[in-house]
């Protein structure tokens, strides 16, 4: 691989409107989502409305 033409590679927080927080890795900094596999209704099996 070419020096100096990859983007940084550095630890990232995912940050759900529900207040989940994920810990990875990424090129970006700080990613916010609005639904995760915590509040979304396929994983919790409750029905919630998004507007």
């Amino acid at each position: 691989m070419k020096e100096g033409i990859h983007p940084a590679y550095e630890k990232t927080t995912i940050k759900c409107a529900c207040g989940n927080v994920i810990e990875t890795r990424s090129t970006k900094s700080d990613i916010k989502v609005e639904i995760c596999s915590k509040c979304h209704p396929f994983y919790t099996g409750k029905q919630k409305l998004v507007d």
